[in-house]
C-alpha cells in the first residue's frame, strides 16, 4: 500500500549521505485507494527535529507519488520517517524490519541519514589499489645489516620460521625480529606496480622496541633494524618513479614506555616523563601514582596513553615543524590514523588541518572497526566523515560482509550490508574507503574462509590448515577478491595475501613473505584485477547498481562493467557481455562458485 526505499533513487535521488544545504529529493508512493492529502517527513537528531511536507507530485497508475526537497543545515547523524495526512488525520506507516520497504504499520521505525559539511572533497586519484606492508616480515636484502638497537632484540635466525607468541616463551616482547627493510622495499617496487598499486600503506617505521612498531620510541627516526631516514627518502623518491605514493601509520593515542618520551628503562639520553615530574614530557601523560601507576593503551604497560589534547603534545604532532610534516616534507603521501576512534576530535581536525596544509592531495584514513557513521566513543557521537577529519577509514564491515557471504552464500544479507555503508557514507569517503580482506589485526582471510571458527588463540602456534582446508580457503579467496576489487572504495591487499600466505590471529597473521612459495595462481589473479582497475578506472567511479542479490547469487554494475559472482547450485550465462576475467567459466556460462568482471559487447 506504500512504498519507500532508501536504496533506490525513485524514492531518494542521491546514493549515501546528504551534503549540509544541498537539497535532495525524497518521494514516497501511496496507493491512491489511501485517499493521502501530503506526507510529513520527520527528521531528527540528538538536538532537534524538523518536519518536511511532501506534496502529491503525479499519480501513476495506482500509486500517489509524494515529493518533496529535503535539505539538512548542519552536519551530523540524523534519522526520519513518514506520517501519512489524511482528510480524518493523520496515518502512520513504517517500514519492514530492516528499514528498506515501507507498509502500513502501528509504529515507526526510522531510516537514518548523515549529513555532512559541503565543502568536504577528497583526493581525485581514480583506479586505485593499496598494498599494505608490515615492514619487518615483507623483504630482506641478502646484504641488510641492522644499526645498532637500543633496547633487547632477537633476531630470527630462519626468514620462514613461525613468529614467536606470548603463549611460547615465558616473558615474551614482541621483540623477535627477521629485518625486513625498507630497502628491501624499494627492491622489490617493481614486484608491487605488477599489482596494479598505487598507494604503499606501511604498519608503522618509527624507532620501536618491539617488532610492530606500534609502541614509538621516537617519531623522528626510522627504526634500526629498517635502515635510517635516508633509506626513507630513497624509498619514496623510487616509488614516485613507478607512480606510487607512501602512507605512513600515525599511532598518537600512546607512545612506547622504552622512549625517549617517557623513558622507563633510561635507554635514551632525555628525561623522559617516568624519570623526573620536571621533564617537558610530563605533561604529555596522566599518571595516578607517579611513576608507576600511569594510564596506558588497553591496560598494556608498555603502552603508556597520552593526552591528546595537551598543547605541546599536539604542537609536537600537528605544527609546521611536527611529525606529520616533518614526514611529509621527507615524501610521504599520507597517514592512516591508528585508533582512530581513541582520539578527540580536536586532535583529528588539527591532524587534518596539518596533513592538507602541506599536501592538499594527501590521503587520512582512519582506522574504525565499525559503522563510521553511526561510531559512539566516549559518550559521543563521532565525526570522522563529516568534512574536517577523516578522508575515509578501514573498510573492516565490508570484509566481514564478504566473508560472511562466501561461507554462508546469504546474498541478501550481503547486499544489506553493503547497502548500509554505502547509504550512511558520504560520497567523497566511501570513494576511498579502505576495502581489505586482512590486516595485522585479524586472522588472514584464507584462514578465515577455510574455518568455521578460530582454533583458540592459546592453540594457534602449533594449529595449521590441512591441505584440503588450505585448498578451500584459497578457491573462496578466488571469489572473494573480485568483490574486493568491485566494490565501492579501493583495494587493500595485505602484504603476501597475493601470494597464499595464511596465517590465524596476530601475531601469526603477521608471517614473512612467501617468496619461495607464492601460490601462481592467486597472484595473477591479483594482477589482472590490478589492470581491469586501471584501465577502467573510470566506471568504478560510478555508483554500484545492484542486478541481483538472491538465490545465492550477487550481481551489479559498475560503469559499463557487470560483476557476477554465483554460489548457486545452476550456472549462470554471460550472453550479450565480454569476459574481462573470469573464475570458473565454461563454454559462456559462470558456473557454481564461480565469478566475472564482464563488458557489455556492445562497448567492445
Amino acid at each position: 500500500m506504500i512504498k519507500f526505499d532508501c536504496y533506490d533513487k525513485k524514492h531518494k535521488s542521491e546514493y549515501g549521505a546528504i551534503r549540509c544545504a544541498h537539497p535532495v529529493r525524497f518521494s514516497v508512493h501511496a496507493n491512491v485507494s489511501l485517499e493521502t492529502e501530503h506526507i510529513n517527513m520527520i527528521v531528527r537528531s540528538k538536538e532537534l527535529t524538523r518536519t518536511f511536507r511532501l506534496d502529491k507530485y503525479e499519480t501513476d497508475d495506482d500509486w500517489d507519488i509524494f515529493s518533496g526537497y529535503i535539505t539538512l543545515d548542519n552536519p551530523g547523524f540524523y534519522r526520519y520517517r513518514f506520517e501519512l495526512v489524511k482528510a480524518n488525520g493523520i496515518m502512520y506507516f513504517a517500514g519492514t524490519k530492516d528499514g528498506h520497504t515501507a507498509v502500513i504499520g502501528d509504529w515507526l521505525p526510522e531510516w537514518k541519514v548523515y549529513a555532512y559539511n559541503g565543502d568536504f572533497t577528497t583526493p581525485d586519484l581514480p583506479g586505485c589499489v593499496m598494498y599494505q606492508i608490515f615492514p619487518d616480515r615483507f623483504y630482506r636484502p641478502d646484504d641488510f645489516s641492522p644499526l645498532q638497537a637500543k633496547n633487547e632484540r632477537i633476531i630470527h635466525g630462519s626468514w620462514n620460521e613461525k613468529p614467536y607468541c606470548c603463549y611460547d616463551y615465558a616473558g615474551f616482547k614482541c621483540n623477535d625480529f627477521f629485518c625486513g627493510s625498507l630497502s628491501g622495499i624499494q627492491q622489490k617496487l617493481e614486484y608491487i606496480k605488477a599489482l596494479g598499486v598505487t598507494h604503499i600503506y606501511l604498519n608503522p617505521i618509527f624507532e620501536s622496541a618491539e617488532n610492530h612498531r606500534y609502541s614509538t620510541s621516537d617519531y623522528m627516526n626510522i627504526d634500526p633494524y629498517l635502515g635510517d631516514n635516508s633509506d626513507f627518502i630513497s624509498l619514496c623518491r623510487r616509488a614516485r618513479e613507478y607512480d606510487i605514493k607512501i602512507i605512513l601509520d600515525g599511532v598518537f593515542s600512546h607512545t612506547g614506555d622504552d622512549s625517549i618520551y617517557f623513558n622507563k628503562y633510561n635507554h635514551y639520553d632525555s628525561v623522559g616523563a617516568y624519570n623526573d615530574k620536571s621533564s617537558k614530557y610530563f605533561s604529555w601523560y596522566n599518571f595516578s601514582r607517579y611513576p608507576d601507576d600511569y594510564d596506558c593503551w588497553w591496560g598494556f604497560k608498555t603502552l603508556p596513553n597520552v593526552n591528546e589534547k595537551n598543547k605541546d603534545y599536539m604542537d609536537f604532532i600537528t605544527s609546521e615543524n611536527g611529525v606529520l610534516r616533518h614526514w611529509m616534507k621527507l615524501g610521504a603521501c599520507g597517514w592512516r590514523l591508528d585508533v582512530a576512534d581513541e582520539l578527540p576530535d580536536e586532535f583529528l581536525e588539527a591532524v587534518r588541518k596539518a596533513v592538507k596544509t602541506e599536501n592538499p592531495d594527501a590521503l587520512i584514513i582512519g582506522e574504525v572497526w565499525e559503522n563510521a557513521v553511526t561510531k559512539c566513543s566516549y559518550g559521543a557521537q563521532r565525526k570522522f566523515l563529516e568534512g574536517n577529519q577523516c578522508d575515509s577509514v578501514m573498510n573492516y564491515p565490508f570484509a566481514n560482509a564478504v566473508c560472511e557471504f562466501l561461507k554462508t552464500k546469504n546474498a541478501e544479507k550481503f547486499y544489506d550490508s553493503v547497502m548500509e555503508i554505502i547509504n550512511d557514507y558520504p560520497a567523497p569517503a566511501v570513494r576511498w574507503l579502505m576495502n581489505m580482506l586482512s590486516s595485522h589485526d585479524t586472522a588472514r582471510i584464507i584462514n578465515r574462509l577455510a574455518l568455521d571458527s578460530m582454533p583458540d588463540r592459546s592453540c594457534q602456534s602449533s594449529a595449521q590448515l590441512s591441505e584440503q582446508q588450505r585448498e578451500h580457503g584459497i578457491e573462496l579467496m578466488k571469489i572473494a577478491v573480485f568483490l574486493q576489487f568491485t566494490l565501492p572504495g579501493i583495494p587493500c591487499i595485505f602484504y603476501g595475501d597475493e601470494a597464499g600466505l595464511d596465517g590465524f590471529e596476530d601475531p601469526f597473521c603477521r608471517a614473512a613473505f612467501p617468496w619461495d612459495n607464492i601460490e601462481k595462481t592467486l597472484l595473477n589473479l591479483h594482477r589482472r584485477l590490478g589492470i581491469i582497475r586501471n584501465e577502467y578506472k573510470e566506471d568504478f567511479l560510478k555508483d554500484i547498481e545492484f542486478l541481483c542479490h538472491s538465490s545465492n547469487i550477487i550481481s551489479y554494475m559498475r560503469g559499463k562493467l557487470k560483476i557476477i559472482i554465483n554460489l548457486s547450485d545452476t550456472d549462470y550465462s554471460m550472453e550479450d557481455f565480454t569476459p574481462l576475467v573470469c573464475h570458473n567459466c565454461e563454454n559462456g556460462f559462470i558456473k557454481s562458485g564461480g565469478a566475472a568482471i564482464l563488458r557489455r559487447t556492445e562497448n567492445e
